[in-house]
């Protein structure tokens, strides 16, 4: 077994989709699905543990129901990109910025998150990227609210990306 297929990493996962109030079941999954053993259903992670492949996987799916807006997150069904209020390249650079901050935040390595068998074989390129401080996707977390560059957070009186404002993207004035 691949270090980034090693499930030790699921239960601090769980914890922290807990401590965020993001929803997920642990249950089987007949059919389908995009990522072994993962799938998102009106706004809720769908996590069958025998056929869970990339522990990693777990937090990039997270990341998409987290940025959605808020409205539309309760309903949120895989596959997403027709669902959202951005183009699906935006909507994944905010979800690879959002599952970066994650990892950091739940304990997961990087290397269990951006895995050498997803990200059409990038994982190192773009976890690179973002341990190099280029973080893609960054300015429209910041433009929800979500999260500030180093700039801004000092301006704010918060902390700069990767830590975040808020997990879960907020309603917009």
């Amino acid at each position: 077994m691949n270090h980034y297929q090693d499930h030790q990493y699921l239960e601090p996962i769980l914890r922290f989709l807990d401590e965020i109030n993001l929803p997920y079941q642990l249950q089987p999954i007949n059919g389908k699905m995009f990522l072994p053993g993962i799938m998102i259903r009106k706004g809720t992670i769908i996590i069958d543990k025998e056929k869970l492949k990339f522990p990693g996987d777990i937090l990039h799916e997270a990341g998409h129901i987290a940025v959605a807006p808020a409205d539309v997150r309760s309903k949120l069904t895989s596959p997403v990109n027709a669902q959202l209020d951005f183009d699906a390249a935006t909507h994944e650079m905010m979800t690879l910025a959002w599952s970066y901050a994650a990892a950091l935040e739940s304990g997961t390595p990087l290397d269990v998150l951006f895995h050498a068998e997803g990200y059409k074989g990038q994982g190192d390129n773009i976890s690179y990227g973002f341990q190099s401080g280029q973080y893609i996707g960054l300015p429209m977390l910041q433009y929800l609210g979500m999260a500030c560059d180093a700039n801004h957070a000092a301006k704010n009186n918060t902390q700069p990306f990767p830590a975040m404002i808020h997990w879960l993207r907020p309603k917009l004035d």
